[in-house]
């Protein structure tokens, strides 16, 4: 994997988050809820022009959550 700039991989990271999210048939609050995270924080994570840092603590926590492996929000968006 090979990602040009932040924006770049934060942008695959959210919408990987969210297409999972919605395979899983979760609303962004329930996600946030069962992730331990705050709505407002996996909005901006999903939003497309996110460039908020991520922890591997976090994604973890989603990936978790939404029972994918975490490499999987690395890949091309689905």
């Amino acid at each position: 994997m090979h990602f040009k700039n932040d924006t770049d991989l934060y942008r695959v990271i959210g919408a990987n988050i969210k297409y999972y999210r919605e395979q899983a048939k979760l609303t962004q609050v329930q996600l946030a809820e069962q992730a331990k995270i705050s709505i407002s924080y996996l909005s901006k994570i999903e939003a497309a022009g996110c460039n908020k840092s991520l922890s591997i603590s976090v994604l973890n926590q989603i990936a978790n959550v939404l029972d994918v492996e975490i490499s999987n929000f690395f890949k091309g968006v689905v």
